[in-house]
C-alpha cells in the first residue's frame, strides 16, 4: 500500500471534481479523502495498491470534463491515519 497527497489547482472548484475524484476512489479501491481549499484548490489524500493508486493519480490530472488543470502535485506521503473508504470533506 501507498499514500499520496494530491493538490490540483486551476478550474477545479465548482465542476464536480470531488464528486470525480470519489467515482474513481471507488472505482480504483483507493481510501482517503478529498476537500476544496479556500485558495481555489483541491487537495486529496489517498491510499491504495501501487497500480491502482497509479492509476487514479493519472485520472486526478485531468480531473472531470468541465475541469481545467492548470497545476498538479503529488507526494507519496505517510498517513497520519488509516481511512476504511473515501470521503469528501
Amino acid at each position: 500500500m501507498k499514500s499520496v497527497f494530491i493538490i490540483v489547482g486551476g478550474r477545479v472548484q465548482g465542476v464536480g471534481f470531488r464528486y470525480f475524484a470519489l467515482h474513481k476512489a471507488l472505482e480504483f479501491n483507493i481510501t482517503g479523502w478529498v476537500k476544496n481549499t479556500c485558495n481555489g484548490t483541491v487537495e486529496i489524500e489517498a491510499t491504495g495498491e501501487a497500480v491502482d493508486l497509479q492509476t487514479f493519480t493519472e485520472w486526478m490530472k485531468s480531473g472531470p470534463s468541465r475541469a481545467i488543470v492548470k497545476t498538479f502535485s503529488a507526494a507519496e506521503i505517510t498517513p497520519n491515519q488509516t481511512y476504511s473508504n473515501f470521503i469528501i470533506r
